[in-house]
């Protein structure tokens, strides 16, 4: 497996197999696999694949495994092959896996022990043949039988693959992953991530932070998060270890950090939360660390500062990016002394953007604002993605050429504050988070911010209830944490705010819903009012 003639993604990994074969590539638990070994996997995969694959088939491999080594090793199967990956997750409800598998189009699925026990549930109902690769082990006779329309093929029929083999050529143009994200219709979007989109990102990661090979990346991301791309590929681009934690690791994340010897940390902050309200960031606690990485959702000014403490030898940054911008496209080094002037609403700037990247503020006609004031993130460069995935009226609503420009931007959905002079970026919240409560226009954040610091806690939630064709006729907030008096937390914020901006009540919740890729979930606090509303009728 030689470095490609035009570089894509699995470039790094192949030129860090060439330099580094017997360093270790993958750590899972306390199994490790060397760049030799695991390029051996991936190559028997991709040939085997390649093999008794349909030569009319989409470019698109289906990954349906999580946190195995064939999982890690389907992603660079489908790469060598030159195909773009699907990741599908175990963990999603089997409707949905089975909508994003159909959607893609994908004819060759690499499929885990773990989500094996799914495929009875995952293939009801699929009428287009598929050649499924089981990697470690399963019944493939019976399979058959079962569903004679799909082909199977287990671990004895895997293709002894020499690494050093070309893969079969690919193209920066190309996708080399196709995510799907939450759709407001109900249905997921498939966002298409080229090559070159990623190498881009990678670039920049590996250069601004000095990655090594003698470097241990966390993963706390499912492959179905744009944000893993970050851990396998910035790792492997520079001959890294990327370890995975076990599901017993990832609930002690203190402990995996430790034991690990993690380096290099990333994760969404809510975790970052999570390990504040567990007291395991202490001072000093980890000073292996020498990067923590933050990307997801709003950032706390007093979690990233008690990460400070606790990572002293570490960079800390603050990253931003939704999946149409690949994985991040703007970032803010904290400083102990500058920062928490630079902060708003008690929440980490997002900084400068990515080499290349260019930022417009914008209004509701897509005009720039002036600086200081409000408007909505469009941004475009290298890392500006190839749209949805065969959905052209999605793609051409997101995807924009504003006014007296020349260039497409994508339109983010995010308040931000056009900076003035050199200061940075600020995360504002979602558009749709800005409602109108009575006439008036009202930024939630500000009553989140107003309920962090009057209840002393990492994370607050106001959800605008109830809802009116118009925006809604008030708010609720939603604290998690102990021994909180919600009554007179709520007396305290209502001091600080307007009527039209005051909770007409506070809830406090022993722990918040989060999402899949582990963010607090509005729509779940907005289904509970909703259902309590149900019950009082």
């Amino acid at each position: 497996m030689g470095p490609d003639a035009r570089r894509t993604v699995r470039s790094g990994f192949l030129a860090s197999a060439l330099r580094h074969p017997d360093r270790p590539a993958l750590q899972i638990g306390d199994e490790i696999w060397s760049y030799a070994a695991l390029a051996g996997r991936a190559a028997g995969q991709a040939t085997t694949l390649q093999a008794h694959g349909d030569a009319g088939e989409p470019l698109l491999t289906a990954v349906f495994a999580q946190r195995s080594v064939t999982a890690f090793a389907g992603v660079l199967a489908a790469l060598l092959r030159g195909h773009g990956y699907v990741p599908l997750n175990p963990s999603f409800p089997i409707d949905r896996t089975r909508a994003m598998l159909v959607r893609s189009g994908c004819r060759s699925l690499v499929v885990d022990a773990h989500a094996a026990r799914q495929l009875e549930d995952l293939l009801t109902g699929i009428d287009q043949p598929l050649l499924i690769l089981l990697p470690d082990g399963s019944d493939c006779e019976a399979l058959g039988r079962r569903w004679p329309t799909h082909r199977f093929l287990g671990k004895e029929q895997l293709i002894d693959a020499r690494p050093g083999e070309s893969p079969v050529p690919s193209d920066p143009d190309r996708i080399a992953y196709l995510l799907f994200t939450s759709g407001s219709t109900g249905q997921p979007k498939g966002v298409m991530v080229a090559h070159r989109n990623v190498t881009a990102f990678v670039d920049a990661m590996v250069e601004r932070y000095g990655i090594t090979e003698h470097d241990r990346f966390s993963q706390t991301f499912d492959l179905t998060f744009d944000l893993s791309a970050f851990d396998m590929f910035v790792a492997w681009e520079r001959g890294a270890c990327l370890c995975c934690p076990t599901a017993g690791e990832k609930a002690l994340p203190g402990k995996y950090i430790t034991e690990r010897r993690i380096t290099v940390w990333f994760s969404v902050p809510s975790t970052a939360v999570l390990m504040n309200r567990l007291r395991i960031l202490k001072p000093g606690k980890y000073p292996g660390l020498r990067l923590g990485l933050f990307c997801g959702e709003a950032l706390t000014a007093d979690v990233m500062q008690r990460w400070a403490e606790a990572a002293p030898n570490a960079i800390l940054e603050n990253l931003y990016g939704p999946t149409e911008l690949t994985i991040a496209c703007t970032l803010y080094r904290w400083d102990a002394q500058r920062s928490p002037a630079e902060c708003e609403l008690g929440i980490v700037p997002i900084g400068v953007p990515y080499p290349g990247m260019k930022v417009l503020v914008a209004n509701e006609q897509l005009a720039e604002v002036a600086p200081g004031e409000a408007g909505e993130l469009l941004m475009t460069g290298p890392q500006l993605t190839l749209g949805y995935y065969q959905d052209p009226q999605r793609t051409a609503a997101a995807f924009v050429q504003p006014p007296g420009r020349t260039e497409t931007y994508y339109r983010t959905g995010d308040l931000v504050r056009r900076p003035e002079g050199d200061r940075p970026l600020v995360y504002l919240g979602r558009i749709d988070n800005q409602i109108k409560i009575q006439g008036y226009r009202v930024e939630l954040g500000e009553i989140e911010a107003a309920l962090r610091e009057e209840a002393a806690v990492d994370t607050a939630v106001a959800i605008g209830w109830p809802v009116t064709p118009s925006g809604a006729d008030g708010v609720v907030g939603f604290l998690c944490g102990e021994s909180i008096d919600a009554e007179a937390v709520r007396a305290r914020v209502i001091e600080r705010l307007p009527p039209y901006m005051q909770p007409s009540a506070v809830h406090v919740l022993t722990e918040f819903p989060l999402n899949a890729n582990g963010k607090v979930d509005r729509k779940a606090l907005r289904a509970r009012l909703e259902a309590g509303l149900a019950a009082a009728a």
